[in-house]
């Protein structure tokens, strides 16, 4: 089956200021894509996925979404399916946002808030459901990432692991296509972790979203990643572009290989 672009990154360069972080970034996130941003500490992984998701601009270069899915609203205001995020309207940029799912490092859940209530809150800001059938789709999202009968539960009473899945149920509230993870396995121990894996290629293969993950967890990377880009802090460009499996088995580079080998090269 012909590969679909679902977000197409081209000629982007990230900087603060006059500080350049990644420059001439250019490739592409088919739909489906369970795609890795994965590089060295400090060479921009989370810099960029908040240039996909709309938190910080470029200093040049185009992100361009293609709109396949149901938000007909974004379809009819534009004429054609591609929408550059950064040259859109301010109208387009938020109905855009809005086939976005979020899972952030911590999980960010409110502490104050029950499971169901914080996977309640983007349910109650963007639908016109009622009450009874938000807190029901609450609980069809949780029951989803294994978290049915928690309902009620607070974020300091249940496990890392079962935060972050919480965390997930909540950026699967509104069904979006993309999906964008930072460092979900951050702070679990590897049972967990794998767990989390297992779970977002179940939800993957269930839903079809494209999903973003930014990740230095060698184990995710191979377990999940489908595509992947390499970013690297000294020449400040990407240096790899590709399935992580087949950047290991043919990937000439030795920046890519030890990386993907924690040093060891390639045996």
């Amino acid at each position: 089956m012909d590969k679909k672009a679902h977000i197409t990154v081209e000629n982007l360069t990230m900087a603060y200021g006059s500080v350049v972080v990644q420059q001439n970034l250019d490739f592409t996130v088919n739909k489906g894509d369970i795609f890795i941003i994965m590089g060295g500490s400090g060479c921009g992984k989370s810099t960029l996925l908040k240039h996909l998701v709309g938190l910080q601009k470029p200093a040049n270069g185009d992100i361009i979404y293609n709109v396949l899915s149901k938000n007909s609203s974004l379809e009819q205001k534009s004429s054609q399916k591609e929408i550059n995020f950064w040259s859109a309207t301010e109208k387009e940029q938020r109905l855009l946002m809005k086939n976005f799912g979020i899972l952030y490092q911590s999980g960010a859940l409110w502490s104050s808030m029950t499971l169901a209530e914080n996977i309640a809150l983007p349910l109650e800001a963007y639908t016109n459901l009622s009450a009874s059938q938000i807190m029901e789709l609450a609980s069809l999202k949780l029951a989803l990432v294994g978290l049915a009968g928690f309902e009620g539960y607070y974020p300091s009473e249940i496990s890392g692991g079962m935060r972050k899945r919480a965390a997930l149920a909540r950026a699967m509230a509104l069904d979006p296509d993309f999906l964008f993870f930072d460092e979900p396995s951050a702070g679990l121990d590897p049972v967990s972790a794998r767990l989390l894996d297992d779970l977002i290629l179940e939800l993957k293969e269930s839903f079809g979203s494209t999903i973003v993950v930014v990740t230095h967890e060698l184990a995710s990377i191979f377990a999940i990643g489908t595509n992947s880009v390499f970013l690297d802090p000294v020449t400040k460009t990407m240096i790899a572009n590709g399935n992580p499996k087949e950047l290991l088995e043919s990937s000439k580079d030795e920046r890519v290989i030890n990386f993907l080998t924690r040093g060891e090269g390639r045996l």
